[in-house]
């Protein structure tokens, strides 16, 4: 078999005095070196190197196909790096990688952290929002940002959240002659890092972090009074029961509060609303959990703004289902999908028990009541009673 015409060489700032034998040689070979301009820099390439475009385009590789060519990338390639982007273009014949040691091993390496049990973060060209679902007391992150500033910039964020009593390290230029590390309160950051940053780990100290229950607090969403309200959101969680990787559509989804809490379960969320001001707030709420790159918001009306989705593993109807929506989304289940449908109405009501009685499933009538006042004494004021209706296509 024919060598790859393709090499990714993961490059530390130890430059190439780090390198493998293998790696050096590829280098050596490669009659084309894509990569950073610092990577190019560091591995000494000269005329050869191309430094990639602003923005990224891993096509550009493939214009070298078939002659011997090599890509730079900073540590693991296949760690928030460009490794993946490159080789799903490719046959498993025409690459090959070598790997050098990640920044966040390490990070985890100089402060003695056990790296299974550290969250690892590119937050070079992601919003801070994503740190949301992690932070808890006594977490232990590891992200990248992109310079010095934004190692400032999320000491206040982290300050502004009630995170000001994180300790933070600044790691710059790990592996090689212009290592430094830092150690601040996120509170009391103040370091003037010149170039580029490479990452921050903190030990998160402070408020309480998001609760992983299902069925989280109401006031937690910005809503306009259409919202599964707490506890029957974590009746509806259940019966869709959330998997990492699975997809959800949920229609009509109001303040987005069962996708969001479908997100965190590790799944991706498609939130059909037919409102712009609802979209609007699921959009903010997705945000605000840092959730914004797993839940898609579609403004339209189901059943015609389905059309285009891809299959989901689980539906959430949260109102106003009829029997042509059902029709249409139901011919597009494949088979183990589940679908859980509510209903506040006595029009919908029959409609879920027709169709229970034709495909089975659970139905369900919930009734729930809170204590207020009446008077001087207390007494119960009932909701409006719920019936859920779950199915397995």
């Amino acid at each position: 078999m024919a060598d790859p015409w393709l090499t990714i060489i993961g490059i530390g700032e130890d430059g190439l005095a780090g390198l493998s034998e293998a790696s050096r040689k590829a280098l050596a070979k490669a009659e084309t070196v894509f990569g950073g301009e610092r990577h190019l820099a560091l591995a000494e390439v000269g005329s050869r190197g191309r430094p990639w475009p602003v923005p990224f385009d891993a096509d550009i590789v493939l214009s070298c196909r078939d002659r011997p060519t090599a890509v730079l990338a900073s540590g693991d390639p296949f760690w928030h790096g460009a490794g993946a982007g490159l080789v799903e273009k490719l046959g498993s014949d025409e690459w090959i990688a070598h790997p050098a040691p990640s920044t966040f091993s390490l990070a985890a390496a100089r402060l003695g952290w056990r790296l299974e049990s550290v969250v690892c973060l590119g937050l070079h060209a992601a919003p801070f929002e994503r740190l949301v679902p992690h932070l808890a007391r006594d977490a232990r992150i590891i992200c990248l940002v992109r310079n010095g500033k934004a190692a400032d910039d999320l000491a206040k964020w982290l300050t502004e959240r009630g995170w000001g009593a994180s300790i933070l390290w600044t790691l710059a230029a790990l592996g090689g002659p212009r290592e430094y590390i830092d150690q601040h309160r996120a509170d009391l950051f103040a370091d003037d890092i010149a170039g580029n940053l490479v990452a921050v780990a903190v030990l998160a100290r402070g408020t309480q972090g998001t609760p992983r229950s299902s069925g989280l607090s109401d006031d937690l969403f910005v809503h306009d009074g259409q919202i599964t309200k707490r506890p029957v959101r974590a009746l509806a969680l259940s019966a869709l029961a959330p998997r990492p990787g699975e997809r959800l559509w949920d229609v009509g989804a109001g303040s987005g509060s069962i996708s969001v809490e479908w997100a965190l379960c590790g799944g991706t969320a498609i939130a059909i609303e037919a409102r712009e001001d609802r979209a609007a707030n699921i959009r903010s709420n997705a945000t605000a959990f840092g959730l914004a790159h797993r839940v898609t918001v579609v403004t339209g009306n189901a059943p015609e703004a389905l059309a285009a989705l891809e299959a989901p593993d689980a539906v959430f109807i949260g109102g106003g289902l009829d029997s042509a929506m059902f029709d249409v989304i139901w011919s597009r289940l494949a088979s183990g999908v589940r679908l859980v449908a509510h209903s506040v109405t006595l029009e919908t009501e029959a409609l879920l028990g027709e169709l229970q009685q034709h495909h089975g499933g659970e139905l369900m009538r919930v009734e729930i009541a809170h204590a207020g006042p009446l008077g001087r004494y207390r007494s119960w004021e009932a909701a409006r009673p719920v019936v859920q209706w779950s199915v397995v296509r």
